[in-house]
């Protein structure tokens, strides 16, 4: 039991990655509190979780909601010792039809909304925690068509890992980065792909570019997390573990 008797706060628990987190964490001994926007899918998750889990709605552009998660955590569970701050989307437009509403919901739930996420912890959280930021493994090393402002976003995830690193030194929380490649999620779906492209078409044109030949799985990635939340990677500080099947580190044998 990697984590047995801390507490965890996952945001965008309630599907895919953070789901798979979760029941990860659990499984590992952690009192959970997951955070999204879909009632239906919290109370899904809040279910299968089972006991020692709180469940919060809310949307981390809002910094009201997120005071209130953390408030609520702490009058549960007490102090904080592990966050992941995972809440994100897929969107894509190419940069003549990127509008402006998409520009700004794409920054504000990665950028901002895993900056204040942080910020709104650090009162809670023990000396000597860890927070995971989720980015993504090609965000800052890869350009592909229609992604700039999403990769853009995650890619400003990663720069603020380091950042915070710094900043927190005195307190010993460790800031790490977990880069997933392209993971089989309900988000994928969901949002669809750049344009002109369905969903199948992207998750097709993106896994001919992964060496491994496949996608990732959610259980994947949560034990990739689950490496960062532990004291497992106790040496590791403003790092990223980019979980992708090789897709931004090797070349792609099978492409011609």
């Amino acid at each position: 039991m990697r984590l047995a008797g801390r507490v965890a706060v996952i945001t965008g628990g309630n599907s895919g990655i953070g789901l798979a987190t979760a029941h990860e964490f659990k499984a590992n001994g952690a009192k959970l509190a997951i955070f999204g926007r879909n009632r239906q899918t919290l109370d899904q998750a809040a279910t299968a979780l089972g006991d020692n889990t709180l469940v919060v709605q809310g949307d981390v552009r809002v910094l009201g909601d997120l005071q209130r998660l953390f408030e609520q955590v702490s009058g549960r569970f007490g102090k904080i010792d592990v966050l992941l701050a995972n809440a994100g989307i897929a969107k894509f437009a190419s940069i003549e039809s990127m509008p402006e509403e998409l520009f700004d919901e794409l920054c504000d739930i990665h950028f901002k909304g895993t900056f204040f996420t942080v910020q709104k912890a650090l009162p809670y959280m023990r000396d000597g925690s860890s927070i995971v930021l989720v980015s993504a493994s090609d965000a800052d090393k890869q350009g592909r068509v229609g992604t700039s402002i999403y990769t853009a976003a995650k890619a400003a995830v990663r720069a603020l890992a380091r950042s915070m690193s710094v900043e927190l030194l005195a307190r010993r929380i460790r800031v790490n980065v977990l880069s997933p490649g392209m993971t089989d999620t309900p988000i994928i779906s969901r949002e669809g792909g750049p344009p002109g492209m369905t969903p199948d078409q992207l998750a097709t044109v993106i896994t001919n570019t992964i060496p491994m030949r496949r996608r990732g799985t959610p259980q994947e990635m949560a034990k990739a997390a689950l490496f960062f939340a532990s004291d497992d990677s106790s040496y590791c500080l403003g790092s990223e573990l980019m979980v992708d099947g090789g897709m931004t580190q090797l070349v792609n044998p099978y492409l011609k």
